[in-house]
C-alpha cells in the first residue's frame, strides 16, 4: 500500500552531462558515453533502492530528451530538416526535426539498455516512453497533414516498443502525454484513442503521465496565468477513467491542482506528485505525507501511488536525491498510520 514510484527522468551527474538542463549535451562520446550511461543508470538503480523507492526507473539517463532519442531511433524523420515551430500550444518555440515519409521503426530503440537495467535490480522496474499526442506536439509534420493519422501512426510504433519491453521484463510502461493538459478536445476526439493503441494487448501496467510539464522558465510562466486553480485535468479525466490505462499522474506538490478532481478516476491508481520539480528546497517528510493525506481524501489508499509531480532532469542531482528520500519517507509515516 502507498508504492512509491518516480515519474521517469533523474537528473544526469555532471561528468555525464551539462548538469541542469533539460536537453544538456553530453560530455563523453562513443564507448566512454556508453558505459557512463551504464554508471550512472546504476546509481541512479542504488539511490533509489537506498531511498525506498518501491517501483524504479532507469532516470532516463540514456536520453537527451524524452521524445527526441525515441525518435532518433525513426525512420521517416529527417533529423536534418529543422522546422520551427510552437510547442505546447505555442508556449514555446524550438527548431525541430521534420517528418518527411511513413514512419517505421527498423529496430528496437531503448531495449538493449532497458535489458542493462533490467539486470541491476529485482525490484519492479517501470520503463518510460513519450506518448504519440506528445510526439505529435513536438515534431513538424511535412507528410501525414493530420495529427491524428500521424499519431496513430507513432502509437503502433510506441506498442511495438513496448511490447519487446515488457518481454524483458517491464513491470510498468508509462506513456508521458504532457500534451494532455493543453489540447483538451484532442484528447477526448483522438488523444486517447491513440494512447490506448500504443498500451494495447501490453502484459504489464500501463500508465500515463500527464502534469504541467518540466521545472523550465517557460512552464514556469505559464503556470503563473493559471490563476488560484488549476482545473485542466477536469477536462479529460472522465474519458480517461472510461480508458483501459491502469494508472494516471496528479500534479499536486506545490500546485494549485485542486485535489478533488482525483473522483473523477474512480476506477484507476492514481499517482499522486507528492513532490515538486524545484530546484530550491527538499520537501519534508512532513510535507509529503500531508499531500497524500489530502488525496485520501478522495482516493482510498489502496489506489495510491506516492510520486512526484515530473522528470527531475532539470534540478540539482542532490536535490532530487534527498526529494527521493522525503518521498518514500513520507509514504512511510502515512503507512505507519494505517
Amino acid at each position: 500500500m502507498l508504492e512509491t514510484t518516480i515519474a521517469g527522468s533523474l537528473p544526469r551527474p555532471d561528468w555525464l552531462a551539462e548538469p541542469e538542463k533539460l536537453k544538456g549535451d553530453w560530455k563523453l562520446s562513443g564507448e566512454a558515453l556508453r558505459a557512463g550511461q551504464r554508471r550512472a543508470a546504476e546509481e541512479w538503480i542504488r539511490h533509489q533502492e537506498a531511498a525506498g523507492i518501491d517501483i524504479l526507473t532507469d532516470g532516463e539517463v540514456f536520453r537527451r530528451h524524452f521524445v527526441h532519442t525515441f525518435l532518433e531511433g525513426i525512420d521517416g524523420i529527417d533529423q536534418q530538416r529543422r522546422t520551427r515551430m510552437g510547442i505546447r500550444d505555442n508556449r514555446y518555440e524550438l527548431e525541430v526535426p521534420t517528418v518527411t515519409g511513413p514512419v517505421s521503426r527498423p529496430r528496437p530503440v531503448h531495449l538493449e539498455d532497458f535489458e542493462y537495467v533490467r539486470s541491476l535490480t529485482q525490484r519492479r522496474l517501470k520503463f518510460t516512453l513519450p506518448g504519440p499526442m506528445t510526439i505529435c506536439d513536438t515534431i513538424a509534420d511535412e507528410y501525414y497533414g493530420s495529427r491524428p493519422k500521424m499519431a496513430m501512426a507513432f502509437a503502433q510504433l510506441l506498442n511495438d516498443e513496448a511490447r519487446e519491453l515488457v518481454a524483458a521484463g517491464a513491470d510498468v510502461i508509462q506513456f508521458d502525454e504532457p500534451a494532455f493538459n493543453v489540447f483538451f478536445d484532442d484528447v477526448n476526439d483522438w488523444g486517447i484513442e491513440a494512447l490506448e493503441m500504443a498500451a494495447d494487448g501490453l502484459d504489464c501496467i500501463r500508465a500515463v503521465h500527464i502534469c504541467y510539464g518540466y521545472g523550465i522558465e517557460e512552464n514556469l510562466r505559464w503556470k503563473e496565468t493559471l490563476g488560484d486553480e488549476w482545473r485542466q485535468y477536469e477536462r479529460i479525466f472522465p474519458a480517461l477513467n472510461a480508458s483501459s490505462i491502469d494508472q494516471v499522474s496528479l500534479e499536486c506538490a506545490d500546485s494549485h491542482v485542486p485535489h478533488e478532481v482525483m473522483s473523477l478516476l474512480p476506477d484507476k491508481t492514481i499517482m499522486v506528485g507528492a513532490v515538486a520539480v524545484t530546484p530550491d528546497r527538499v520537501e519534508t517528510p512532513q510535507e509529503v505525507a500531508e499531500t497524500i493525506r489530502s488525496a485520501m481524501r478522495y482516493v482510498e489508499p489502496e489506489r495510491i501511488l506516492p510520486c512526484t509531480n515530473c522528470g527531475m532532469t532539470p534540478i540539482p542531482y542532490d536535490i532530487a536525491l534527498g526529494k527521493l528520500r522525503s518521498l518514500a519517507a513520507g509514504a512511510a509515516l502515512v503507512r505507519e498510520t494505517l
